[in-house]
Parts: C-alpha cells; structure tokens; sequence
C-alpha cells in the first residue's frame, strides 16, 4: 500500500517559565493513501501537538520541533521554511479543528472564506471561486447552498458551521485532511452525521484521514487504523478490529473498559486510576507504570520496545516480552470484548437496562 505521510522519531518541546515540557517524545506513524488513521488518547497525551507539528502550525517560539522528520512525499516537512509550508497548507494538507466557532471568521460570509483557498491555490478567478464554494456546501451537505453562500457564521447552527468548515478544507482537493476532534463540540446526533459525511467524502475522493480523538466509540465508526498514545509516545497500534478485540497494552485496555457498550452494564465501566504524568520530568521507564496495576519492576527502570503481536499490530508494554508472565485483560474487560460492537451507541441506566 503507498504510504502518504510518514513521522518518524517526533520531538516536540515547549519552553515554559517552570521548563521544558517534552509534549511529544519520539513518535512514529505513517499514514497510507485513501485510509484514515485514528489517533487516540486522554487530554494532553500528544494526540493535538502531533497533527499541529505536521501541520508546522506549533508556535515558535514557545514551542518547537527539536528532532525527527515529517515525510510527505519527498519533502521533509519539518525541514521547510514557513513560506513554502503555505504553499502545502490547505491546498495539500488541510486540518479541521475542534470548534468550528472559533476557525471562522465571524466577520466574513462562509461564501469568502472558502474562496480564499480557491484563489490562493487553485489561481481561480472570483466568479469561478463562488461556482466552486456554491458546490462545496451542496457537496458537504447544506440546503440551499446559493442563498447560504452569502450568510455569515452567526447564521448558521453549530453542526452547519462545522459542515462549512469541512468545505474549506477541502476545497483544494488536499491529499491528508487532519480531523482534531471535530465532533467534540456538537451532540451525539450532529456527531453522527458529521462522522457519516467525513466517511462519504473520502469514499468520494480519496482522501488521507488523520482523526485525532479521546471517544473510542467515534473511532470504530470512521477508522481504518488506530494508534493509542500516552504521555507524548505511541504505546499501541493496529487496525481497528485489532485494538478493539485483541488489545495488548493495559491502557488501552482501560480506555476500552471505560466505553459504554451494548453489553455493559454501570458497573462494568472501568475509570483508570490516577493521572498522566507531568512532561516537565517524564519518569524514567514505562511513563504508565505508575497508572498500571501489572507494572513490574522492569517497568520502573527501562521504557519498553514496541513488541511485535503481528505484521500490522505493536505494543509497548514488558508484559509481552517472553520471560514476562503471562497476563490477560480483566474479566470485565474480556466481558465487554466479547460482546461489543463498536458502531453501536449507549446509554447506561442505573437499574441495569440499557437504552439504544
């Protein structure tokens, strides 16, 4: 399969008054033409700063990439000045972010901003670039996208904003879309339907996916590969039926264990104890050792290798080194593997039922 985009040995830093924060510590991935690939992991485990260095969008100063390479094609992004990254933004990688509120420009009609990249990139003219938006918003989904074209953000519900959000997006055709939690602030519904459409869109052109999420449930929906992070690394990656039914790393299986299924019940939900560690002074050895209720001493003292499970499936975790015992996931856990589907949504009632 072609690969698209490939990171390899990723070192993000920000300078702070406290210190340096290693936000992100030596990441690897790649990305194959036309899949999507899910990055997932709790608040402040690198997932964010991740797509924003390859987007060389991490504010410098104070932040900053101090090592590794952001293969696109045969360019190294990272090694770009910022004057050739605009020529790539946009026209060959775009991004959507998390609140479509905040990435519009309120004093502008949606129409405009989505002719800015078509004029910019594309050398269109402005009736060309109106033709072309007029399309993108019937293309993503809003009715009566010629009257719409000329109203401003204000005019439009939350899920309609992040809908014309994506039509700027895509609006140069780009070959990587980078998705950083676009659905967190919308409802469940909205959510779905957002979803449903990044899916429909990529079926129709071709697009790379990076989805950047803390919700397990949304990547089973949209994902073709997963990769878990902690603490700034990659701890676990594999396809999506791989890290959902044959997860091998004791976060993921805390993540999993705190997701709502068809077959849990309130008290099958797991929370993992503690917090992630502070980046200012990561700790030496398996950053999740101290959250890890089958850490050994190992654990404590050398960072474990990503150990092969099989051609597309890794894990970082001394529980799978041969000398090391054998451990399987809890049985609440192995109970919500066996019975989950992970494209079906659920609400836990305190008397035990379950409402779809």
């Amino acid at each position: 399969m072609e690969r698209i985009l490939d990171v390899n040995d990723l070192h993000v830093s920000f300078d702070t008054f406290a210190g340096e924060v290693k936000a992100v510590r030596g990441v690897n991935f790649h990305l194959n033409k036309g899949e999507t690939l899910a990055i997932v992991g709790e608040s402040g485990s690198g997932k964010s700063v991740t797509s924003k260095a390859v987007m060389r969008l991490i504010p410098d100063p104070p932040g900053r990439i101090k090592q590794g390479e952001i293969k696109f094609g045969d360019r190294d992004l990272s090694k770009l000045s910022e004057k050739e990254m605009q020529k790539i933004r946009g026209s060959e990688i775009s991004m959507i972010f998390q609140d479509p509120m905040t990435s519009l420009n309120p004093t502008m009609t949606v129409g405009k901003q989505i002719m800015e990249g078509l004029i910019k990139h594309q050398n269109m003219n402005k009736s060309e670039a109106k033709e072309r938006a007029i399309e993108l918003l019937k293309l993503v989904g809003i009715p009566d996208a010629e009257g719409r074209v000329t109203q401003y953000p204000h005019q439009f519900s939350g899920g309609m904003r992040q809908r014309v959000v994506i039509a700027i997006a895509l609006a140069c055709n780009p070959r990587v879309l980078i998705a950083d939690e676009p659905t967190t602030a919308l409802d469940v519904t909205i959510q779905a339907q957002i979803l449903e459409l990044l899916k429909d869109l990529q079926e129709k052109m071709g697009t790379s996916i990076i989805f950047i999420t803390h919700d397990l449930g949304v990547v089973a929906n949209i994902a073709d590969r997963v990769a878990v992070m902690y603490a700034g690394k990659i701890v676990e990656t594999g396809t999506v039926d791989e890290i959902f039914y044959n997860p091998q790393h004791p976060y993921t299986w805390g993540l999993l264990g705190s997701m709502p299924s068809l077959e849990a019940t309130e008290e099958d939900l797991i929370a993992i104890p503690g917090s992630p560690p502070d980046l200012l002074d990561p700790p030496k050895g398996d950053a999740f050792a101290p959250r890890n209720p089958y850490a050994m001493k190992i654990d404590t003292e050398m960072e474990p290798p990503l150990f092969k499970v099989s051609d597309t499936h890794y894990a970082a975790t001394w529980l799978l080194h041969e000398k090391a015992p054998k451990v399987e996931p809890p049985a609440a856990i192995k109970k919500r593997l066996r019975g989950m589907a992970p494209d079906e949504p659920i609400i836990a009632t305190k008397d035990g039922e379950r409402n779809v």
